[in-house]
């Protein structure tokens, strides 16, 4: 009984470890979409063949303006995510394709939750720019 015991310890630890390291391996994948989400979630991939093949989507990077001058995907317009607010009008229409990120996410989708509240229809929120495996600027 003892052994049965200490054979079944072992095998969970080992699960334990297998499911730590595959976490820690795997990359880092944008959260699904809930059901009731108002904007999409891509991947940064996905954000990247959206800016290649439309020349009128709008990449808002919701860090400040520090942040940004420090390096931002370029064509990227800063409008922090502290200053969006129902109060201020901004100059995108209603119906453009916005492409929302920050730095690792978290800004991110706060910002694509009140432009949809806004009523901005076509919002998609990639995540960070520490997932961004493409070029950034400075300029």
């Amino acid at each position: 009984m003892r052994n049965l015991f200490l054979l079944a310890a072992i095998i969970c630890f080992g699960m334990a470890i297998i499911k730590f390291f595959a976490a820690r391996s795997s990359p880092n994948t944008p959260a699904p979409r809930r059901a009731n989400q108002k904007y999409l979630t891509l991947t940064p991939e996905e954000a990247k063949a959206r800016l290649d093949e439309a020349e009128d989507v709008i990449l808002l990077d919701v860090r400040t303006q520090e942040e940004f001058d420090g390096g931002h995907i370029p064509g990227a317009v800063c409008l922090p995510n502290e200053d969006i607010s129902a109060d201020l009008p901004l100059p995108f229409d209603k119906d453009a394709e916005i492409l929302v990120y920050c730095r690792s996410g978290r800004r991110s989708a706060e910002a694509a939750e009140k432009l949809a509240d806004m009523g901005y229809e076509n919002v998609a929120d990639f995540g960070g720019i520490i997932d961004w495996p493409y070029e950034t600027t400075t300029n």
